[in-house]
């Protein structure tokens, strides 16, 4: 279970008496949750129309944040491609699993200085999420643009005969080249019609060279044949041809041209190759940025609306519950009933699902008597 409850209570006497009635009540007799607490330091308080303000802020980064962290997840989950198994060993925060870095979480002092005021630390998320925004947003459109390269040029070597490149099929000796005359021409002949071919191919146009037709290759459908005529039989012979359902394809040997062709796909293929492992290492440490400055801004969201609900002198407790899937429902109860207390305009939506209030459009947002937010660390889509 990947969900994680992110709450908060007002000290009663004091902080521990808070965290030990939630103990009591949700894991001592009925394991609803597994829960720990959640350090937050003495942060800045500021003035309260500072807090109000801040509050929506807040929470449009938080989502701006989140989605910047799937984006992340879901690029590193495509570019792994055929090992996106492998994808979530990559998702960490600070070296350990998302799991591991929620419940130990612990405030980062360096990154974000509890001298500064909730808004400055608010800013500077804000603008080291939209840094790795811009950079994920530039980093890919180049790394797709050589893939997309690349899988053209795969598509062109590894289609039908009737499109596919030739370079990697004929070679010099197949060719009667640099002759006045003669030309050597490449047709496709189905499988079913080799018997045809073999049988006719001399006598479908005047000047065919007697037995000059070899078999260069074949795949599931068809084969490709050369033959070798007169130039001036060229338009006729390709009627003919049609006509009895071989197709000759357009191609005039020119190893220039196959040359830079085959080093263009080498190209493309180690420079795929060079770029992967420095995009999956710049994947894994901004994922991790971004992730251990979404639980940042959650926890300075916890206490800004603490502080809003229960007011001053700065006294809550934080706490993380991991609910049991089977018992959310009970859960959800049993902390109404232990905290209705704080809130009585929040005693109408214990059931948000069951409440539909014209005019009150509370549905879309989930409020409870205590402070809550949600913490989803299942951040992959997978289609």
């Amino acid at each position: 279970m990947t969900e994680f409850w992110l709450i908060s209570a007002p000290g009663e006497k004091t902080c521990q008496q808070t965290w030990d009635k939630l103990m009591t009540a949700t894991t001592r007799t009925n394991n609803l949750s597994t829960n720990n607490k959640f350090n937050i330091p003495d942060l800045k308080v500021g003035t309260l129309d500072i807090l109000v303000g801040l509050s929506d802020e807040l929470a449009k980064l938080d989502a701006f944040v989140e989605s910047v962290l799937k984006k992340v997840a879901q690029y590193m989950a495509d570019v792994l491609e055929d090992s996106r198994d492998k994808v979530q060993e990559n998702l960490l925060a600070n070296g350990v699993d998302l799991v591991t870095y929620i419940i130990r979480f612990q405030w980062d002092m360096a990154k974000y200085p509890i001298k500064q005021s909730l808004k400055n630390i608010s800013e500077i998320v804000s603008k080291a999420i939209s840094q790795i925004d811009n950079d994920l947003k530039a980093r890919a459109s180049a790394y797709n643009n050589l893939k997309g390269n690349l899988q053209n040029l795969e598509r062109k070597n590894a289609g039908s005969l009737l499109t596919r490149s030739l370079a990697d099929i004929v070679k010099k000796e197949d060719f009667v080249l640099d002759s006045e005359y003669l030309i050597t021409m490449l047709v496709v002949v189905p499988k079913t019609n080799y018997a045809d071919w073999q049988r006719t191919y001399e006598t479908l146009s005047e000047m065919v060279v007697p037995r000059s037709t070899n078999l260069l290759f074949e795949d599931q459908e068809s084969g490709l044949f050369t033959v070798t005529l007169f130039r001036k039989a060229i338009d006729d012979f390709r009627l003919k041809a049609r006509e009895n359902k071989f197709t000759v394809r357009d191609f005039q040997y020119n190893e220039e041209e196959m040359k830079a062709d085959k080093e263009e796909m080498t190209r493309l293929s180690t420079d795929k190759k060079k770029q992967f492992g420095p995009l999956v290492r710049w994947l894994k440490v901004n994922f991790s940025e971004a992730f251990i400055a979404w639980i940042h801004i959650k926890a300075v969201r916890v206490f800004v609306e603490s502080v809003l609900r229960y007011g001053l002198p700065v006294n809550f407790q934080a706490m993380l519950l991991q609910p049991n899937k089977k018992n959310m429902k009970k859960l959800r109860e049993v902390l109404y009933d232990l905290y209705k207390h704080l809130d009585s305009s929040a005693a109408a939506i214990i059931d948000q699902s069951a409440m539909d209030i014209p005019g009150l459009n509370l549905s879309q947002q989930e409020y409870y008597p205590y402070v809550y937010y949600k913490i989803d660390c299942n951040l992959l889509d997978f289609k």
